[in-house]
């Protein structure tokens, strides 16, 4: 599932094109997606400026001049698509939502398992929409901070790494960025996530804050389905440190690969998790 800087990628794609554009045409080419479309869907859409596009945690979030806010998730395999040409661009299997613009793009919503969702509803719910309501602090934002962080694992008796992909915790993050956070925070994924206070929880919020940061300068992660808007794969799966490299040498000590040690991997909650048993405690 794409995690935050996936979606960030999204949004920054989607910005030059749909920001301050209006939507001259709306289709809905099925009545559902992983719920049921609004009612009013192609109504509240169509004829709309787009004023500003956001994102909470893995939502976009496209603020419209009518006070109505479009609520997008990706879900598993879900993409939002560019087309400059629609007219020489056949539609693909699985477009279900398309936005034109008075200017002639296409944003084009492709989603092959159709997890993903959208809903539309009034900017003045954005607090309490069921998708949104108790997120956690944004990683990225001005306020987080190893004492916000602690703040927020002060008591928990899971691990760190179950406490992080809990987004009430921190809002956005899965499982590939907190492994990476926890690699580069020096901090064993076992760890209970009460005792990540102090020095360690600034380390780990400056990790978090890193981790993301290059994540979203190389486009993201592509596993299976994820492009950019512009249909590009995302690079940095090229850069991690530990997820997927079970068995490789650690890129920081001298623990080597099998047999001497090297990364390992673990399943957490059921889902794996990669560290490195040296350096990580």
């Amino acid at each position: 599932m794409p995690e935050l800087p996936e979606v960030e990628t999204v949004r920054r794609g989607l910005q030059p094109v749909l920001e301050g554009r209006r939507l001259v045409q709306v289709r809905q080419l099925r009545p559902d997606l992983r719920f049921p479309l609004p009612l009013d869907f192609v109504r509240r859409l169509e004829g709309r400026r787009i004023e500003h596009i956001g994102r909470r945690a893995k939502y976009l979030l496209m603020h419209l001049d009518s006070g109505d806010v479009l609520l997008a998730h990706l879900g598993m395999s879900g993409r939002m698509l560019l087309v400059e040409d629609p007219e020489g661009t056949p539609l693909l299997p699985h477009d279900h939502v398309v936005l034109r613009t008075a200017e002639g793009w296409e944003v084009r919503y492709n989603d092959a398992r159709r997890f993903g969702f959208m809903d539309i509803f009034p900017s003045d719910e954005l607090a309490t929409h069921r998708h949104l309501v108790g997120l956690g602090p944004e990683p990225l934002g001005n306020a987080f901070n190893g004492p916000l962080l602690a703040a927020a694992l002060q008591g928990r008796n899971t691990s760190i790494k179950a406490a992080l992909l809990d987004q009430r915790v921190v809002a956005g993050l899965g499982n590939i960025y907190v492994c990476e956070a926890l690699y580069h925070a020096r901090l064993s994924p076992r760890r209970r996530a009460a005792s990540v206070q102090g020095p360690r929880a600034e380390r780990l919020a400056r990790a978090i804050r890193d981790v993301l940061d290059r994540a979203i300068a190389a486009g993201g992660s592509s596993l299976r389905d994820y492009v950019q808007t512009s249909g590009e794969l995302g690079y940095f799966q090229h850069a991690w440190a530990v997820y997927g490299r079970e068995g490789a040498a650690c890129p920081d000590c001298i623990c080597g690969g099998p047999p001497a040690g090297g990364i390992r991997r673990l399943v957490q909650s059921g889902r794996s998790t990669f560290y490195c048993g040296r350096l990580q405690r």
